[in-house]
């Protein structure tokens, strides 16, 4: 979707919100509200304004300004995702207006559009708006009056977390001018974080840790001349990409406080979560903040060690006939001394394992293979699992003892489709990775690209997205952007409908480019847009059933003479579905 601005640079009005006014449902008996399928909940704007005043006193007019711009933030990436239900095929203006429109139907400003432009498939984003009646700006000068800083935290929160979902990669929106300071009406521009260049003032309120986000919010485009890496660095281009924390979601936020908190002390934590969420970077980022950061860390992967290998690799072996070793070699234990030991995949360890792995936590001690004496260590234990140990304690499978002297402070990472906001960002700090470790240049991601990566379950969480992102890097072409098929090829299926109908009434796919606004679309021009998608025959004719029974709401009659087949025909196939 590219250069699909207002003409000429001028201003356009708003498409009619029916459509988004539609999703808005209420259900009195039950209290509840929904927007689409998100719950929603009315607020007095004066409770607002005394909660606001109240975390201004507690936490300080800074503390108070990061938390409701985090707020905002989580709810514009929320609404990012229905955008793609409601406008997927419209030109980009009534497309990506989705998000001011919502922010208008829940009662917090009224939106003014004043120049958009846009080209996704480059990263090239410029909105400037304007904002009447903002409830933030209200709250606030009743309370404080008109000062010299803008105050709709909350809001510009929702606009760049709104754009940066929308656009995948990271995007800031700034007050320019605001009620608050006086002015008429609030201005806001919003631009990819790159093209701020003082963007630090404002990225640090989306940013409650110092230690996540270090390095993820630098330009996208890689010059591919520059971009190889010298050969001193070709042993650290083998590793992860990812060295520092990056995220933005609330999940994230979460996972970052418990990680400050518990840094400041000793005490044993237990990573758990899913395959590929990234506990080992958690762990390492843990010993990087604590007092132990001069120490060593010092990482075993408990399922990759043979059984009969696992106390020698843990507590070292004694030279001599005994142990059949030529020399004294240390375990993890000992290489670990005044530092950390990451344990990762805990629950794969045998009971004997396990019983030798406790007495060492509970005494503070070990002894080598091969020897008779002990050797103290200080060590700090980070666990990890993406096994349910309780569920192991009950079946017998892992010793509870154990359990609960691991368990002292668990931490659990939510998967990546739990915290889609973090998406923008890690697109950003993989392609740009990515490019540099390949020698490629590329502009991006199509559209088509980013609504993909957002309907998808990520069952591999952030490394499957890492991993998908080098494949791109890798089949896209020079100079070009990162599209659908760069990613989508070893067989993964999407959550959303495959088929949707644009505002012209053309059968079109819902991560394919939108048709034109006119004209019409011939059968050769359909049959090669859905060739170029990779769609599975099978997949492409379930969707293309449901889809128009679903639009005939329900009537297979009336969805068999849409499709041009006789009723029989179309519930045969439905059932074979």
């Amino acid at each position: 979707m590219s250069d699909q601005n207002s003409p000429s640079g001028k201003s356009r009005t708003f498409p009619d919100m029916d459509d988004l006014a539609a999703r808005l449902r209420f259900c009195p008996q039950v209290g509840r509200i929904w927007l689409d399928d998100n719950r929603m909940i009315m607020l007095h704007n004066h409770a607002f304004g005394a909660l606001r005043n109240e975390l201004i006193e507690t936490i300080g007019l800074q503390g108070a300004r990061a938390l409701l711009t985090r707020m905002g933030y989580a709810s514009g990436a929320r609404d990012a995702e229905l955008a793609v239900k409601v406008r997927q095929g419209r030109d980009f203006f009534d497309f990506f207006n989705v998000g001011p429109q919502l922010h208008m139907i829940e009662g917090i400003v009224t939106v003014e559009p004043v120049r958009v432009e846009s080209d996704v498939n480059t990263g090239r984003f410029y909105g400037e708006y304007l904002w009447h009646d903002s409830c933030e700006d209200e709250v606030h000068i009743a309370s404080h009056g008109i000062g010299s800083d803008p105050a709709c935290w909350m809001q510009i929160g929702y606009a760049s977390g709104y754009t940066s979902i929308f656009m995948g990669r990271p995007m800031l929106f700034r007050e320019v001018e605001c009620r608050s300071m006086g002015h008429s009406a609030c201005r806001i521009v919003g631009k990819p974080v790159a093209e701020w260049p003082d963007a630090e003032e404002d990225i640090r309120y989306l940013q409650p840790h110092a230690f996540a986000n270090r390095k993820s919010q630098g330009p996208i485009v890689v010059n591919s001349r520059a971009a190889v890496m010298p050969a001193a660095d070709a042993a650290e281009a083998s590793r992860s990409p990812v060295k520092d924390l990056v995220g933005a979601s609330a999940g994230f936020n979460i996972v970052c406080h418990m990680l400050e908190k518990v840094s400041r002390t000793n005490a044993t934590v237990l990573l758990l979560g899913e395959s590929g969420v990234g506990k080992e970077m958690f762990a390492q980022t843990l010993h990087r903040i604590s007092a132990r950061a001069e120490g060593p860390f010092i990482a075993i992967n408990c399922a990759a060690i043979p059984e009969h290998l696992i106390e020698s690799e843990l507590f070292g072996v004694e030279k001599g006939a005994f142990t059949g070793a030529v020399s004294s070699r240390p375990g993890r234990f000992e290489r670990a001394n005044g530092g950390t030991l990451f344990l990762d995949e805990i629950g794969t360890l045998s009971l004997a394992a396990q019983g030798k792995l406790l007495r060492a936590l509970q005494e503070g001690e070990i002894e080598r293979v091969g020897d008779q004496r002990s050797r103290k260590v200080d060590v700090r234990i980070v666990a990890a699992t993406n096994v349910d140990l309780r569920r192991g304690v009950a079946d017998g499978s892992f010793r509870e003892d154990l359990f609960y002297r691991l368990n002292v402070f668990p931490i659990h990472i939510p998967p990546l489709r739990d915290r889609r906001a973090d998406i923008p960002l890690l697109l950003n700090h993989f392609l740009g990775y990515f490019c540099r470790r390949h020698g490629k240049s590329l502009t991006g991601f199509t559209q088509r690209a980013i609504t993909s990566l957002y309907s998808y379950s990520w069952p591999g969480n952030v490394r499957e997205l890492e991993n998908m992102v080098e494949r791109g890097v890798i089949l896209a072409p020079e100079d070009g952007a990162i599209d659908l098929c760069h990613l989508f090829t070893s067989g993964e299926r999407f959550e959303s409908a495959v088929l949707g109908m644009d505002q012209e009434g053309h059968l079109s796919p819902v991560n394919e480019e939108p048709a034109p606004a006119s004209g019409t679309t011939s059968p050769e021009q359909l049959v090669q847009t859905l060739l170029r998608s990779r769609i599975p025959l099978d997949e492409l004719e379930e969707s293309l059933l449901r889809g128009a029974v679903e639009l005939a709401d329900g009537n297979i009659s009336e969805a068999a003479r849409m499709l041009g087949i006789s009723r029989a025909q179309l519930a045969y196939r439905l059932k074979k579905n």
